[in-house]
């Protein structure tokens, strides 16, 4: 997409998404032809003029100010992801922050070591794209055995949106679903030339019908943290609550931990299910 189109998108999504009383203007009387504040209401609010803002929001004002973009967010009242994917869209970037580099990810033997220690609980590593480049054996038996995939295809949201069992087996779906694919167009405001990023987003708009809607949305999102529950063949509801942390050294890598309540009904659906999936001993 061209990035003019993709700054226009998002600005009007999110002005749209902004009432006039959340923003704390008065009543002018004034009829509203669209939902949302008008565009010298979000110029006024940022401080500049609404010619400019106009220019702005159709790609064609070029690179404004740090101190503008942050002028923006605040009168759109971004959150934290929706900031970073303004600042993505409009802040010139180096070309190397830009460019997405073309050698496989690889997850150093500390954080492997550091998956099997955490080998009571699903752990695993997200690269860019959502592609899972480690999980341990809870992991690959609570969602899927992403090792026993081709390299290529071992991608959470790919599982999430266009495995079948997936939308059985994922508690919320729709909600964790609409999530991953707002993970996405995160960084695609960052790395808008990943073909590898453009061939996913083709397969997902091709192969689930929810993606296209979730995607025009427009919606960004970093996950932190939050409550998972996933529903096991044979483990029966488990739920987790997990952490996710950016790889010191490696800010393209995630380590997300699916942490549960010792003592608790997950507790031993988890024991149970580590002695049901573990190998048979040799003889």
């Amino acid at each position: 997409m061209e990035r003019s189109r993709e700054i226009a998108d998002f600005l009007r999504g999110r002005r749209a998404a902004i009432s006039p009383d959340l923003a704390g203007l008065p009543d002018d009387g004034r009829a509203r032809r669209v939902p949302g504040l008008r565009r010298d209401e979000v110029a006024r609010l940022a401080g500049v003029s609404t010619e400019y803002y106009t220019r702005l929001e159709q790609g064609r004002a070029g690179h404004p100010s740090a101190e503008v973009v942050a002028a923006l967010a605040g009168a759109l009242r971004l959150d934290a992801s929706e900031r970073e994917h303004l600042a993505d869209l409009l802040l010139p970037a180096p070309g190397a922050a830009r460019r997405v580099p073309n050698r496989p990810q690889r997850v150093r033997p500390g954080l492997h070591l550091m998956l099997e220690t955490l080998g009571r609980v699903p752990a695993f590593v997200l690269g860019r794209r959502t592609d899972v480049l480690a999980s341990n054996p809870p992991a690959r038996a609570v969602l899927t055995d992403f090792e026993a995939l081709p390299a290529p295809r071992r991608n959470l949201a790919r599982y999430y949106l266009l495995d079948p069992e997936a939308r059985e087996r994922v508690g919320d779906w729709e909600r964790i679903a609409a999530e991953t694919v707002a993970m996405l167009r995160l960084e695609a405001g960052r790395h808008p030339d990943d073909r590898r990023l453009a061939d996913l987003v083709g397969e997902l708009t091709l192969g689930c019908p929810e993606f296209s809607t979730w995607w025009n949305d427009h919606k960004v999102l970093r996950r932190t943290h939050g409550d998972k529950r996933y529903v096991h063949p044979v483990a029966g509801e488990l739920h987790f609550s997990y952490e996710s942390f950016q790889v010191p050294g490696d800010t393209e890598q995630t380590l997300c931990v699916y942490n549960v309540e010792p003592g608790s009904a997950t507790a031993d659906a988890l024991r149970l299910l580590s002695s049901w999936t573990a190998p048979a001993p040799a003889r």
